[in-house]
C-alpha cells in the first residue's frame, strides 16, 4: 500500500488506531489493511469507504487485525478508513458464502464480492425526497389544470411533482408554474421505502389432495428448520408453483426472508401473477431490467430485512439477505442458471450451498429434473416429492414423432404436411397452436450461390444470422451487425446471397403463406423486451388474441395458455447436435417442457415432433413417456465414463488477441498438467468457437474422480504457469458449455 499517515476524518478518534482488513470489489485475492479511527470501532461486515491510490472505493471489513500477520505492512504506511457507510453490515454467512464460492470456482474473492455489491448507490443514505404543499394564494391567472392541482393538495398530504401531476391529470410544467407563482412550496418527504407485506392468510387456489400432501411435506421441512434439500418433481401443469408457495407462507410465518429463483426474466410476469393471487401483493423483483433507482431501493430493502420475498434471476443469490430462511429454485434443470462469463458458477448448486451455510431448507422444482438432482436423491442427499398428475380435468398431451424422411415438407418449406394438417384442424376448432424452434432470426446462415462464400463474423468463429425484421445480419455472440448486403463481398456478384436454414422469422413467413387469415406472431428474446412487455404479450395470448405463435425457448416453460392445444416442434433434432455430455438430456428436457404447453385446460392437447431420427432414444422416450428408462440409460453412460455427476470436470480456457501466443500458453499449461491417480487432462485444442470477440481461444479439460477436489487441483495447476497480462486463463468448474 502507498505510504500515508492517517489523521482520520471528522468524527474519528485520532488517538485510537486499530488495524482492520477490508475486502474490495475488485478482482483481488487478499484484503487490504487499513487503520480504523472510528469512535465505536468497526466490526466485520461493516461497509466502509477507503482510499486506494487516487480513488475512493467502497469495501467490506472482512476482519480485525492484519489480513496476513506474517506479511503485515508497517502501521505508519497504512491509510485510514474514511467512513463507515450508512447501510446494515454484510451478514457473516454472506461473507462465508463469498469466500466459499471464490474457492470452489477458482475465482478471486473480490470478483465474487463485486456481485454482492452490484449497486454502489445503495450504500449511501437514500437521497432526500422533495414534495410540494400549498404555501400561498392561487395565482391571478387560473386554469382548469391549476384548479385540479390545488384541489388534489387541498384534500391530502404533500406529494412529489410526478405524483401530483399524475393524480391531477396535468403536465409537470403546470406544477412548476404553481411553484414559481408561490402557490406551492417545497417540503421534505420521508424516504420512499415502503415494501408491501405478503398476507399469509390471503386465500389462493384450493389445492388438490396431491398438492396438499406435497405442500404439507414442504411446510414440515420449513417449520422444522435446519438444512435440507427437497426436489419437487411434478409433470407440467401439476400446479407446482401453488404448492411451493405454501412453503413460502410457512417461512414468512417464521419471520424469515425467502428467495425464489427463476431462470429467465420472461418467466417473472406469470409468476408474479400467481404470487399476487396467493398473497395479495407482489413480491420484490430482482433482475437486469430494473431501473437504477429500483435496484437501489430493492437492495437496501433486502439488507434491512424489509423485503420478505424476492423473486429474481441467478444474481439475486448475492443479495445481502438479513434473515434468509428458504430458497426455491424453479425450473432447476434450466441451463440459464449457469454463468459462463466472469465468475463461472452454477446458481442452482450455489443456492444449495447457501442453504447449507444458513442452515435452512432449499426446494428444487422441475417437471424434468436434472440428472445431478435425481442422482442426489438416489444417494440420499436430497428428498423427492412428486406430483404425477395435472390439476383439474387437464391431462398430459399426446406426443408423436413425425418422420421427416417419410413426410417431407414441400420444396423450400420447413413444415411437414402432417403438422400443417394438424394446424388446420386446430384453427377450425378455434384453438391455438405453438410452433417451437429454438433459433432466433430469419436464417442462421447466408451463402453465396455463385462462389459458396459464407458471411461470417469478423470477431468470432460464427456465421452471421439474418434478422429480416430488422434487415440486419447479427452475430449472436458479440453483437456485431451490418445491413444485409446486395453484393457478395467475395465474388462481388449481385443478388446471389441465399438464406440457408430456418429461424423463427422464416417459419412465421411460411405460416402466413399457408394461413393468411390466422393471427400469427413471433415470440423470441429479441422481440420481447423486459418483464412488462412479456406480461402484456402473454396475457394477450392467454386471452386468445393470437391463433398461431412461433416461439423460441422463451415459450417453453412457465406459461399457462388455456386454449393452446397443439405444439409443433419444427426441428426436434436441433439440440442433439450440441456435442457435449448433456446434449441428449437437454433435448429431452426442452421437448418435454415445450410439449407441456399443450392441453393445460379442458381441451386435450398434442405435440408433434418433426425429426429425421425418430429411432433416437430421446425421441423414443418422449413418444412413449418412459422417462425413467431414458434417464437410466443416461446415468449408465456417464457412470461408465466417470462423467458428471459421477466424476468432476474443470475447463481451462486460454484466450488472447495473438493466436500463436495463446497457443503457446496453452501448450505450457499442458506440459504443467497434474499427474495423479484418477486425474486426466485433455488438450489443448482450439475451442469450437476458436475466435470470440476478437480473442483466439484454446481449451483444456481436467477430469477427476468425484472424491477429488478438482477445484484445488485446477487452481494449483494454473498457478504454475506465468501468463502475460494480455492473455487470459479462465477456469470453469463444472462446465456446461463446451464451446
Amino acid at each position: 500500500m502507498p505510504a500515508r499517515h492517517a489523521s482520520g476524518p471528522p468524527g474519528f478518534d485520532a488517538l485510537r488506531a486499530e488495524r482492520v482488513h477490508v475486502r474490495l470489489p475488485l478482482p483481488l485475492g487478499a484484503p487490504y489493511d487499513y487503520l480504523d479511527h472510528s469512535e465505536g470501532g468497526l466490526q466485520p461486515g461493516d461497509f466502509v469507504s477507503v482510499p486506494l491510490g487516487r480513488r475512493v472505493l467502497a469495501g467490506v471489513v472482512w476482519g480485525l487485525g492484519p489480513a496476513d500477520p506474517d506479511a503485515a505492512v508497517a502501521e505508519s504506511r497504512l491509510k485510514a478508513v474514511i467512513a463507515r457507510l450508512p447501510v446494515p453490515a454484510m451478514p457473516e454467512v454472506t461473507r462465508r458464502f463469498i469466500d466459499w464460492i471464490a474457492d470452489y470456482a477458482c475465482a478471486e474473492p473480490g470478483a465474487v464480492l463485486r456481485m454482492a455489491m452490484s449497486v454502489p448507490q445503495a450504500l449511501e443514505a437514500p437521497p432526500p425526497r422533495v414534495g410540494y404543499a400549498l404555501a400561498g394564494p392561487p395565482p391571478e391567472r387560473m386554469t382548469p389544470a391549476r384548479h385540479r392541482v390545488i384541489a388534489v393538495l387541498a384534500d391530502g398530504p404533500a406529494r412529489t411533482a410526478a405524483d401530483l401531476a399524475r393524480e391531477a391529470g396535468v403536465s409537470n410544467s403546470v406544477v412548476g408554474g404553481l411553484v414559481v407563482a408561490g402557490t406551492l412550496g417545497e417540503v421534505r418527504l420521508p424516504p420512499d421505502d415502503h415494501v408491501p407485506r405478503p398476507d399469509r392468510a390471503h386465500r389462493g387456489l384450493t389445492l388438490t389432495p396431491d398438492q396438499r400432501g406435497v405442500a404439507d411435506r414442504l411446510i414440515e421441512k420449513v417449520s422444522a428448520g435446519g438444512y435440507s434439500v427437497t426436489l419437487l418433481d411434478g409433470v407440467t401443469g401439476a400446479g407446482k408453483t401453488e404448492v411451493y408457495l405454501e412453503a413460502v407462507a410457512a417461512a414468512l410465518a417464521a419471520g424469515r426472508q425467502v428467495l425464489v429463483m427463476l431462470p429467465e426474466i420472461a418467466l417473472t410476469a406469470p409468476w408474479l401473477e400467481r404470487f399476487t393471487r396467493r398473497f395479495g401483493v407482489p413480491p420484490m423483483a430482482w433482475h437486469s431490467e430494473l431501473r437504477g433507482s429500483e435496484r437501489r431501493r430493492h437492495w437496501r430493502a433486502v439488507a434491512e430485512g424489509r423485503a420478505q420475498v424476492v423473486v429474481g434471476a441467478r444474481s439475486a443469490l448475492f443479495l445481502p439477505f438479513a434473515k434468509l430462511g428458504l430458497i426455491v429454485v424453479d425450473e432447476e434443470h434450466d441451463p440459464a442458471y449457469k454463468q459462463d462469463d466472469g465468475v463461472a458458477y452454477q446458481a442452482r448448486d450455489m443456492a444449495v450451498a447457501r442453504a447449507a451455510m444458513g442452515a435452512f431448507p432449499a426446494v428444487l422444482v422441475s417437471a424434468t429434473p436434472s440428472l445431478e438432482s435425481l442422482v442426489n436423491v438416489e444417494w440420499g442427499r436430497y428428498e423427492a416429492v412428486h406430483l404425477p398428475r395435472r390439476i383439474g380435468v387437464a391431462v398430459m398431451p399426446e406426443i408423436a414423432a413425425i418422420d421427416m424422411r417419410k413426410a417431407a415438407p414441400a420444396r423450400g418449406d420447413w413444415l411437414s404436411p402432417v403438422l400443417l394438417e394438424a394446424m388446420t384442424e386446430t384453427l377450425e376448432q378455434g384453438q391455438q397452436s405453438l410452433l417451437f424452434l429454438n433459433r432466433r432470426g430469419y436464417a442462421p446462415l447466408i451463402l453465396c450461390r455463385t462462389c459458396g462464400h459464407r458471411l461470417g463474423c469478423p470477431h468470432c468463429t460464427a456465421w452471421l444470422v439474418e434478422h429480416r425484421f430488422k434487415n440486419r445480419l447479427i452475430c449472436h455472440h458479440c453483437g456485431f451487425n451490418l445491413p444485409l448486403p446486395e453484393v457478395c463481398p467475395e465474388c462481388e456478384n449481385e443478388h446471389t446471397l441465399a438464406s440457408c436454414g430456418p429461424g423463427v422469422e422464416r417459419i412465421l413467413e411460411e405460416v402466413t403463406r399457408y394461413f393468411p387469415e390466422a393471427r400469427s406472431l413471433v415470440v423470441a428474446s429479441d422481440t420481447v423486451h423486459g418483464p412488462t412487455a412479456a406480461e402484456s404479450l402473454f396475457q394477450a395470448i392467454g386471452r386468445g388474441e393470437y391463433d398461431i405463435i412461433v416461439g423460441t425457448q422463451i415459450m417453453a416453460k412457465g406459461h399457462h395458455f388455456p386454449n393452446l392445444t397443439l405444439v409443433g416442434v419444427v426441428d426436434a433434432d436441433l439440440g442433439l447436435n450440441g456435442g457435449d455430455l448433456r446434449a441428449a438430456e437437454r433435448t429431452f428436457q426442452l421437448m418435454n417442457q415445450v410439449s407441456g404447453r399443450a392441453g393445460r385446460a379442458e381441451h386435450p392437447g398434442r405435440a408433434l415432433l418433426q425429426t429425421y431420427v425418430p429411432e433416437h432414444p430421446v425421441m423414443q422416450a418422449l413418444v412413449s413417456g418412459d422417462r425413467e428408462r431414458f434417464l437410466e440409460a443416461e446415468k449408465d453412460a456417464r457412470r461408465v465414463e466417470s462423467l458428471p455427476p459421477f466424476g468432476r470436470l474443470v475447463a481451462v480456457i486460454v484466450s488472447g488477441p495473438d493466436q500463436e501466443e495463446a497457443a503457446a500458453i496453452a501448450q505450457r499449461l499442458a506440459r504443467a498438467a497434474p499427474k495423479a491417480p484418477d486425474v486426466e487432462v485433455y488438450g489443448p485444442a482450439p475451442a469450437p468457437l476458436a475466435l470470440l470477440r476478437g480473442r483466439f481461444r484454446f481449451r483444456l479439460l481436467l477430469k477427476t474422480a468425484r472424491r477429488i477436489n478438482a477445484s484445488a487441483i485446477a487452481r494449483d495447476w494454473v498457478a504454475k504457469v506465468e501468463v502475460p497480462r494480455h492473455v487470459r486463463v479462465a477456469i470453469d468448474v463444472d462446465p456446461y458449455s463446451f464451446m
